[in-house]
């Protein structure tokens, strides 16, 4: 028989957060999170997502033995922007067990009822910046440490229990070029389009000159990615959040900040070295050996992660991307970096994908967000 328990106490947010650690030992291909900011976003005082969402975390048990895990956001910003009444599930993982995996779902969905909600999605964080999708392709490749890994089966029973497709994202790996002919032709544009428009590039070279851009840098992400699926504005309090937790990672090289005539940000890409294996080693904790394996990674490495780009709307389909690739190509062929491993990309959005059409890419994987219509009256558990 199995249980499912609302967690309450502090032993048991931890054992909700490592449940995966667990499930996934023996998997190569999963990557652990980092263990305190998986904590951290289960804390109200540490999460400011808490300021307009209400969330429960569940753990199912059979035997007295975790067997699965499962969260529920009730992100209000969201269902008020998008006119929606709609629960999110998050952080979900099960054995491969029916009898699991529908307990779980049956605790989201009749605490969706009782909160008013016709429909459960997901994954999905509580915002943009939070893991999201469950993978349906690609299992047989590495997972990125911004998203989640899961087994084959989690698909079969999210059919069964009556979620469907509601929007796919897609993940490329791409080559670091070596034609000079594309390089010189992507060097170019970006020459052209910086005199045509007065733009330049800021001048950074240490991590200690990120602060004064990092404002700017969320504010523009609002902008751009506001008619994205389910995003809703971060607050200046997440801002500073996401910015101290993935601030340390950025690599100058790999960073372009693209500035008008008034030093008014107007578009940024971020890559980062990757830290997969370095998550892998240290198991998603930075204490007491973790950062090593991490500060190692950022300095010692032939790969990256695209983690954010983003161009102002007014300048979209004009080349400005053509000025973060060339500058980030440099940092590429200076770092002897081989290959790029893109984030979630919504398959309808055309435009951010175009933008690979000159590289030696593939799609590798492909992640989901599935979507259920809940009856009114409730379900017994």
């Amino acid at each position: 028989m199995v249980e499912v328990k609302e967690v309450r106490t502090k032993r048991q947010l931890r054992k909700f957060v490592d449940f995966p650690n667990k499930l996934y030992a023996d998997c190569e291909q999963y990557i652990p999170s980092l263990y305190a900011d998986d904590l951290a976003d289960w804390n109200p005082k540490r999460n400011p997502a808490f300021e307009y969402c209400e969330a429960k975390c569940y753990l199912a048990y059979r035997d007295k033995k975790i067997v699965g895990r499962i969260a529920a956001i009730l992100n209000h910003r969201a269902n008020e922007k998008w006119q929606t009444k709609r629960m999110r599930f998050s952080q979900v993982d099960f054995i491969a067990d029916f009898e699991v995996s529908s307990a779980l779902f049956a605790a989201v969905e009749n605490y969706a009822r009782e909160k008013g909600c016709t429909e459960v999605h997901g994954p999905l964080g509580f915002c943009d910046m939070d893991r999201e999708g469950m993978l349906v392709e690609g299992f047989e490749h590495k997972s990125m440490f911004i998203t989640y890994y899961n087994h084959p089966y989690y698909i079969d029973h999210l059919t069964r229990l009556g979620y469907a497709k509601d929007v796919d994202w897609v993940e490329r790996r791409i080559e670091a070029p070596d034609d000079e002919k594309i390089l010189g032709m992507i060097s170019k544009t970006a020459n052209y389009v910086i005199k045509r428009l007065n733009l330049h590039i800021a001048d950074i070279r240490r991590q200690s000159q990120y602060g004064k851009y990092v404002m700017q840098v969320f504010r523009l992400l609002n902008i751009a990615y506001a008619p994205l699926y389910s995003t809703v504005e971060l607050t200046e309090r997440q801002i500073k959040r996401y910015a101290r937790k993935f601030g340390p990672l950025i690599n100058p090289q790999l960073t372009c900040f693209v500035m008008n005539e008034k030093n008014e940000m107007v578009a940024f890409g971020i890559a980062a070295p990757a830290m997969e294996d370095a998550l892998k080693k240290c198991r998603g904790r930075l204490f007491p050996l973790g950062w090593y394996y991490v500060l190692r990674a950022l300095h010692k490495n032939d790969a990256m992660d695209l983690c954010l780009i983003a161009v102002h709307p007014k300048l979209n389909g004009i080349g400005v991307n053509a000025i973060i690739l060339d500058h980030v190509l440099k940092g590429v062929r200076e770092m002897g970096i081989k290959y790029a491993e893109t984030g979630p990309m919504l398959e309808t959005n055309h435009k951010i994908q175009a933008q690979w059409k000159y590289f030696k890419s593939v799609q590798h994987k492909r992640r989901r967000c599935f979507i259920k219509n809940i009856e009114a009256k409730p379900e017994r558990s």
